[in-house]
């Protein structure tokens, strides 16, 4: 998808270590933040759909 840990965090507002321990099961994201990665990836169609699903979809 072309949506690097960085540019993910720039998106969000949030920092790359933020990113990184969420994608590496370290950490889990804010209420807030959870909500703004839904938009973001459901605003990229299927692929984001699915993503979503993959890491977040229990955390709702």
């Amino acid at each position: 998808m072309g949506l690097t840990q960085e540019k993910l965090a720039a998106k969000l507002g949030v920092t790359f270590a933020s990113v990184n321990r969420w994608e590496n099961g370290k950490a889990k994201p804010s209420p807030l933040a959870l909500k703004q990665i839904a938009d973001l990836l459901q605003g990229l169609g299927p692929k984001g759909r699915d993503l979503f699903d993959q890491y977040f979809a229990e955390e709702i």
